[in-house]
């Protein structure tokens, strides 16, 4: 039987392209994805040898920059970029003066298109904050993993499940569909990275609580963030009659205080590319020093 077809995108590609740009456009990198850079660069301890050259994948976006170079500030650097203007805006670090590296990301040695990285020569990719993002995960593990030398390694971060579960609740009674993608769990995204030929994937999370004034500075703020990138979202614009009742049962599930609270979960993920294996049935080179050098051992064993 032939394979059945794969699954519909669960991200709208244009809407993504539309939110790249207007996010390129912004004075800074969203705030969040600078706190979550900061988290996952204390996991770097894990690491005993220093990357010669590591990717920064989504890199302007990711403001992982400063998080990653305080740990190993010798680290040659690769600003990975998904569109023109991401990367004019990683390029613009190039010719900011030297005396202001601490009031931008940190210095990049190089920008390079999403579709041109070169296979098998970093140390280490990072990711941070875009995996959620992108219409296919698991190839975009694939394209990780080719990017990667052998015993390189992999760090990320993404939205879990639990991230805007108030907000998703908000949109159900209301018979609305999500305001987002799913986010996938931590569980399923080891398994995807296994199947994209990681070794060794380590997932761990952490909940963070969020809290805004008003409802118009939630939104905002979510904007600020991104967008519905969901691909089952409404086609049409949405009518000010059904921006009030948004604005409406936001401000009823304020707290005493008059905050309105979200969620956001932060999955955290690192993994290798191991040495290739073998098959069944291939041609395994031995050299004959190695096949000397294990007599030897073997005659000094008797």
């Amino acid at each position: 039987m032939p394979d059945p077809s794969p699954p519909p995108p669960l991200v709208d590609a244009r809407a993504l392209a539309r939110q790249l740009d207007r996010l390129a456009r912004a004075d800074s990198p969203p705030w969040l994805h600078q706190e979550a850079a900061g988290r996952m660069a204390e996991r770097l301890a894990v690491i005993r040898e220093a990357p010669a050259q590591w990717l920064d994948w989504w890199g302007w976006l990711g403001a992982s920059a400063p998080s990653v170079q305080a740990v190993w500030p010798q680290a040659e650097r690769r600003a990975v970029e998904p569109t023109p203007a991401l990367a004019e805006r990683s390029r613009a670090q190039l010719q900011a003066p030297w005396w202001a590296w601490r009031r931008r990301q940190a210095l990049v040695q190089a920008v390079i298109d999403e579709a041109a990285v070169p296979p098998g020569q970093a140390q280490m990719l990072w990711a941070n904050l875009m995996l959620h993002a992108v219409p296919d995960p698991v190839a975009l593990m694939a394209r990780w993993h080719a990017a990667l030398a052998v015993g390189g390694f992999l760090m990320f971060s993404t939205f879990g499940p639990d991230t805007w579960r108030e907000l998703r609740a908000l949109y159900a009674e209301a018979g609305w569909p999500a305001p987002h993608p799913p986010f996938t769990d931590m569980h399923d995204i080891g398994d995807q990275l296994v199947h994209a030929g990681f070794a060794d994937p380590v997932m761990d999370q952490e909940t963070l609580r969020l809290h805004w004034s008003s409802p118009e500075a939630l939104l905002a703020e979510l904007r600020g963030l991104g967008g519905n990138l969901a691909a089952a979202r409404p086609a049409g614009l949405r009518t000010p009659r059904w921006r009030r009742r948004l604005y409406e049962a936001l401000a009823a599930r304020a707290d005493t205080q008059g905050r309105i609270g979200l969620t956001v979960e932060l999955v955290y993920g690192h993994a290798f590319k191991a040495a290739p294996r073998a098959r069944a049935g291939e041609p395994v080179a031995v050299s004959l020093d190695s096949v000397r050098d294990s007599l030897k051992t073997r005659r000094r064993a008797v």
